[in-house]
C-alpha cells in the first residue's frame, strides 16, 4: 500500500518559566493507507500532542510532515481548509467535545455546513446516513448530548469525523471514558469503518490490550521521544526496550494460575524541560549504565523493529 502520512524529526516545544518543555522531540514514522498506528505511553509522554501537531491544531516547532505525498508542514489557508477535510480527530471526552446547544443532527451537520457544497436537503440526507452508519437511530436526531450516554455521544463524534470523508483520523483515546462493554462496541465499529472506507488511524491510548487488538504497528513513547516501534505481534512477542517491558508487565491477565511478574519502576522521572542528552528513561531503568548518558538513536534490531536503547542486547 502507498504511504499516506510521513513524519520526519517532528518537534513541538512549549515555552515555560523554567525553559522549553520538549513535549514532542524528534519523532519519525510513516503510516500506510488503511492501516492503524497505535501510540502508547504513560500520561504526559506527548501522545496527544503528537496527534494534534500532525493535524495542525498545534503548530510544529521543527520537523516535516508529509501527507499524501505533499509537504504540509507549513500549509497556507486554502491548503489547510482542504486538509481539514482529509484529516480529522475523535476526541477523548465525548461530552466536552460536543456543543451542548446543538442537537445530534446539528452537531453532525456542522462540518457539512462549513464545507458548503451540499443543499439543505442533501445535508439532512447525509446526516441521517452518517447516523445510520455509526449506529445512531433517527429518533435521536433532535436529542441533545446531555440526554445521551457516553457510547452514543462518542458515536456522534465518530459521525462528525466521518462527515467530510477523510483519509486519516487521529483517535485520541476515544474509548477511555467509556464502560468496558461500550468500548468493545466502539472499537468494532471503528474497525468496520476502516475496512469499508480504507481509513488510516493513529490510535492514541494507554490501554495496551486495546492497542494490540486494533493496531498494525505500535509506537511506544516516553517523555516526548519514541523508544520502540514494531508490528503489534512483534512488539508483544519480542519486547526489547526496558520501558516497554514494564508497560506490558502491567497488563492484567485473567488467569490466577498464570500470573505475570510486574516490573516496578523506581526513581525520579526526568524533567521534560530542557532535558540533558541521553536516555530519558535512564533514571528509572535498572539496566542503566554510563553509555546511556550519551545520545540514544533508534536502531533496527530486526526487520521493522526499532528500539532506542544501547543495551537492548543485554536485557533479558
Amino acid at each position: 500500500m502507498a504511504t499516506l502520512l510521513e513524519v520526519r524529526d517532528l518537534k513541538k516545544y512549549f515555552k515555560t518559566n523554567g525553559g522549553m518543555l520538549h513535549a514532542v522531540d524528534g519523532i519519525n514514522f510513516s503510516l500506510e493507507e488503511g492501516k492503524t498506528l497505535g501510540v502508547v505511553g504513560e500520561s504526559g509522554c506527548g501522545k496527544s500532542t503528537l496527534g494534534r501537531t500532525i493535524l495542525h491544531l498545534l503548530d510544529p516547532t521543527d520537523g516535516r510532515i508529509f501527507f499524501d505525498g505533499k509537504d504540509i508542514t507549513n500549509p497556507g489557508r486554502s491548503e489547510m481548509h482542504r486538509l481539514r477535510e482529509e484529516m480529522q480527530i475523535i476526541f477523548q471526552d465525548p461530552y466536552s467535545s460536543l456543543d451542548p446547544r446543538k442537537s445530534v443532527s446539528e452537531a453532525i451537520m456542522e462540518p457539512l455546513k462549513i464545507q458548503g457544497r451540499l443543499s439543505k436537503d442533501a445535508m439532512i440526507a447525509e446526516t441521517r446516513m452518517l447516523m445510520d452508519t455509526v449506529g445512531l437511530a433517527t429518533r435521536f436526531e433532535n436529542t441533545y448530548p446531555h440526554e445521551l450516554d457516553g457510547g452514543r455521544r462518542q458515536r456522534i463524534g465518530i459521525a462528525r469525523a466521518l462527515s467530510l470523508t477523510p483519509k486519516f483520523i487521529v483517535c485520541d483515546e476515544p474509548v477511555s471514558a467509556l464502560d468496558v462493554s461500550i468500548q468493545a462496541q466502539i472499537i468494532n465499529l471503528m474497525l468496520d469503518l476502516q475496512e469499508e472506507r480504507g481509513l488510516a488511524y493513529m490510535f492514541v491510548t494507554h490501554d495496551l490490550s486495546i492497542v494490540k487488538y486494533i493496531s498494525d504497528d505500535i509506537m511506544v513513547m516516553y517523555l516526548g521521544q519514541m523508544v520502540e516501534k514494531a508490528s503489534a505481534d512483534e512488539l508483544f512477542r519480542d519486547t526489547r526496550h526496558p520501558y516497554t517491558k514494564a508497560l506490558l508487565s502491567a497488563i492484567p491477565v485473567p488467569d490466577i494460575h498464570n500470573k505475570t511478574k510486574r516490573i516496578l519502576l523506581h526513581g525520579e522521572i526526568t524533567s521534560p524541560i530542557n532535558p540533558e542528552p541521553g536516555c530519558r528513561f535512564m533514571a528509572r531503568c535498572r539496566y542503566a549504565a554510563e553509555e546511556c548518558s550519551q545520545m540514544q538513536t533508534l536502531e533496527e534490531c530486526s526487520p521493522g523493529h526499532f528500539v532506542a536503547c544501547c543495551r537492548y542486547k543485554e536485557i533479558e
